[in-house]
């Protein structure tokens, strides 16, 4: 990946050395708990690489909280996270979207200071055609006074994260994560089984000129929704310079492209979903907090992501995320209708 005298910075080496230049009474514990993070994303990474060769294509026959079926790798995943992640001593509870309930650490080890909420295997449902998927985590620091940890740990607004990540499974497999001063994207190789650097510092434009969003869904749509996007369509065929339309219908691959690339991917609520369908702890908040950190802003169609406080573990919200100004627009534009 490097040659002649490029600097190769693995991810361990980045997390460490932003812990000796921006938190040097730190004692380690988060940076460990990112490693840790990491390295469940190299055995996940490695199963879905084999996802054709094992059986561990479809589904499990169960149904999740969200009355969802549940495919063997989001099974494989989720109990992955766990097992690698109740043991370390560095958490005093997690919450999963796969998880009803709140996920204790067992007895036998510490309590520590932090919380992990993670979505597992973002965009499950298309394991069986090879499109990209991803694991998205974020973490908090507890509010409570030690002991287990409680739903209140958990249930904090995106603005109080202390980091937020995800790791996409694609054609190559990428950790990409924020502490809260910038967003950087790691590549892992393969060959030596390292994340190393190679997206420093990613930045979004203030505005672009793709759109993600399932049109399919356009009869169910608000007006304000319909509207935005006939405007957006009309507008640059005006101006010679037409919206792209991209949808994978993967959140974490949507949205990576959009932060690599500019753009505005829209999830919102409908007849079907009043309440919106992307889970705010798990989806919504982490990379509301990654494109914040880079240039860009997530929202409901209200209010930002980031200020939103959860009234529940798997509360859902409308999602409206990427680039500043697209973002700034689709607001205007539900707010408007609001006015009528």
């Amino acid at each position: 990946m490097a040659n002649g005298h490029q600097k190769i910075i693995t991810l361990d080496r980045h997390i460490m050395e932003t812990q000796r230049q921006e938190y040097p009474e730190a004692r380690g514990d988060f940076s460990k708990l990112l490693m840790q993070i990491a390295l469940t994303g190299k055995i996940i990474s490695s199963e879905v690489n084999k996802a054709g060769l094992l059986d561990v294509i479809g589904t499990t026959g169960i149904t999740n909280i969200q009355g969802e079926d549940v495919q063997k790798l989001d099974q494989f995943a989720n109990q992955t996270m766990i097992r690698m992640m109740d043991h370390i001593g560095m958490l005093c509870a997690m919450a999963s979207e796969e998880e009803e309930d709140l996920i204790h650490i067992p007895k036998a080890y510490e309590n520590g200071n932090y919380v992990l909420n993670f979505d597992p295997l973002d965009g499950s449902s298309n394991i069986d055609v090879n499109v990209s998927i991803g694991t998205i985590f974020s973490i908090h620091h507890r509010v409570t006074k030690g002991g287990p940890g409680t739903e209140e740990d958990c249930m904090q607004k995106g603005r109080e994260q202390l980091c937020a990540g995800y790791i996409l499974y694609g054609s190559s497999t990428m950790l990409v994560y924020t502490t809260g001063n910038g967003v950087h994207g790691f590549t892992l190789d393969p060959v030596v089984g390292e994340f190393l650097l190679s997206h420093p510092n990613i930045k979004m434009p203030e505005r672009a000129k793709i759109y993600s969003v399932n049109e399919s869904n356009y009869d169910i749509w608000d007006q304000a929704l319909r509207d935005y996007v006939s405007h957006i369509k009309k507008r640059d065929k005006e101006n010679g310079t037409p919206y792209t339309f991209r949808y994978i219908g993967s959140l974490v691959a949507d949205f990576h492209r959009n932060l690599l690339k500019g753009g505005i991917f829209l999830y919102p609520n409908d007849k079907k979903s009043p309440h919106g369908k992307l889970r705010l702890l798990y989806e919504a908040a982490p990379l509301a907090m990654i494109a914040e950190q880079a240039g860009g802003t997530a929202s409901n169609g209200s209010k930002k992501i980031m200020d939103i406080e959860p009234e529940s573990l798997h509360q859902r919200v409308p999602l409206y995320i990427g680039c500043k100004k697209d973002v700034e627009e689709i607001e205007s534009f539900i707010n408007k209708h609001k006015n009528k």
